[in-house]
């Protein structure tokens, strides 16, 4: 038996690792399990490569429309591998740093893929680690590789935070050919003159956004009658209209009943109002979704209650089986890296007994980075009014905004809801440039029980395009100043 642990966490991205600098942070012998890379899905094949991808695009973007902005730049060419070598580089730095992270704060990593072997009572958890079926993948990172790996542990407690996959829907199994999850759409061989998404969440409008204004023809299919389907109907309206006018074909109340793939890429089959229309296209995107990891870890065999690939969890991360926890993908939507880290951080501070609240899940924000971004928190006005509730409801659009037509972006909208009785603010939604950055503002008001008074009377900076947050807050009470 190798060294005990106060703590032993399995999955290293980003709820992974927080909490586990957090455990080590409140005094505890604390080891990290990992079978691939640190940082898990997000900093390595998600959030952060994407950004890198969208961040290239968005200056693609505005080389082509320079004569906006009284340039003159010359027709801008890219070659698509120096892109991808870029956007993984970005990875790579990032996931030298948790590294770093992790060996200054003395957490322990294990390579390999655990196994619960024990649970229950006052004793040990015992888990065992498998040796890897192959080792760690690139991006490489700077821990030293120790002796720790195959063996078995004991931990006091274990926190599963083992993430998420693409779901798959049978009949349109990947096959990283023709037909792509964001893996293979992360790192295209050659740029795809042509491909159909399936799916019209955060993922799908992404990549949809990424691969049109690189050059790609692009059509997104989805089954429910929004894009964007957890968004407010009138923010996805608006964002729908603006992805319109980059040139992306949306396809809603569809589905996709077959897909063939041939030599010369796929034939998709969609069925849509009691219609069959044929697709053709180089690639197909699978973005459907993902699906918590929950198997072989022998969670079911320690008695850990699974539903539908979700560990389920009280509101501190606890499972009904004493020693064992679960935060992040794994544990439920919103299945945000955002949620994960603050999620680790209340179950462990929870372990040490700490005073610590269950986390409120409405107050989760969520961000699409397509062009434009799309940011929201809270209610959207559909569940507002279902909730019985007598609201408010303010609206302001990005062309009244001055630093937003300077940037040349004047589309877009804040829209904010209200408890009509008390002021509350239920919800904020937002379309147009930067809005991911803007959303915090309104979550800070929210954890805060900030009032309409408050944001009312707050002062924002001019010209800034914050000043949208403002005066749809005024807009809500009637009284809006520049629109």
């Amino acid at each position: 038996m190798a060294d005990t642990y106060d703590v032993l966490i399995i999955g290293s991205g980003p709820g992974g690792y927080v909490t586990a600098i957090r455990a080590a942070q409140l005094g505890f012998k604390t080891a990290l399990v990992e079978r691939e890379h640190l940082g898990g899905i997000c900093l390595n094949w998600g959030c952060i490569p994407t950004k890198a991808l969208l961040r290239t695009a968005e200056i693609y973007h505005y080389a082509e429309h320079s004569k906006n902005y009284g340039l003159k730049i010359p027709q801008p060419e890219f070659d698509i591998a120096d892109v991808v070598k870029r956007s993984r580089g970005v990875s790579a730095q990032l996931n030298g740093g948790v590294g770093m992270l992790l060996k200054k704060n003395k957490v322990d990593v294990i390579w390999g893929e655990a196994r619960i072997e024990k649970a229950g009572g006052d004793g040990p958890v015992e888990v065992s680690v498998a040796k890897m079926k192959k080792p760690p993948v690139e991006p490489q990172n700077p821990v030293p590789k120790t002796p720790l790996g195959e063996g078995r542990y004991s931990a006091k407690h274990v926190i599963i935070a083992t993430g998420a996959r693409p779901r798959v829907l049978p009949g349109i199994e990947p096959d990283g050919d023709r037909i792509w999850t964001y893996f293979e759409a992360m790192k295209p061989a050659a740029m795809p003159k042509s491909l159909v998404v399936m799916g019209s969440g955060a993922i799908g409008i992404e990549f949809a956004s990424f691969y049109r204004t690189m050059g790609a023809e692009v059509t997104v299919v989805e089954l429910l009658p929004q894009i964007l389907p957890v968004e407010d109907a009138e923010v996805a309206a608006v964002a729908r209209k603006q992805l319109e006018k980059l040139g992306i074909r949306f396809m809603t109340d569809a589905k996709v009943a077959k897909v063939t793939k041939g030599g010369d890429g796929v034939s998709v089959e969609v069925e849509t109002k009691g219609k069959t229309e044929t697709l053709k296209a180089e690639r197909l995107i699978s973005a459907v979704g993902v699906q918590g990891n929950s198997e072989n870890l022998n969670l079911e065999g320690v008695g850990v209650e699974v539903e539908r690939g979700i560990v389920k969890t009280d509101g501190l991360g606890r499972t009904k089986v004493p020693g064992i926890y679960a935060i992040g993908d794994v544990a439920g939507p919103p299945m945000l890296a955002h949620k994960a880290e603050h999620e680790g951080v209340i179950c462990v501070e929870a372990i040490k007994g700490l005073d610590v609240h269950p986390m409120r899940k409405d107050r989760i924000p969520g961000c699409t980075y397509c062009q434009p971004q799309v940011a929201s928190v809270g209610l959207t006005e559909a569940k507002a009014k279902e909730s019985g509730r007598e609201i408010k409801v303010g609206r302001f659009r990005f062309i009244g905004n001055g630093k937003a037509i300077a940037l040349g972006e004047p589309e877009g909208l804040v829209k904010t809801i209200f408890d009509a009785k008390t002021g509350e603010l239920l919800g904020a939604h937002l379309v147009g440039a930067e809005v991911t950055e803007l959303i915090q503002g309104f979550v800070i008001a929210m954890g805060l029980e900030t009032t309409e008074e408050d944001l009312m009377h707050a002062v924002f900076p001019h010209p800034t395009l914050s000043e949208t947050m403002h005066e749809s807050v005024l807009d809500a009470y009637g009284r809006v100043i520049h629109m």
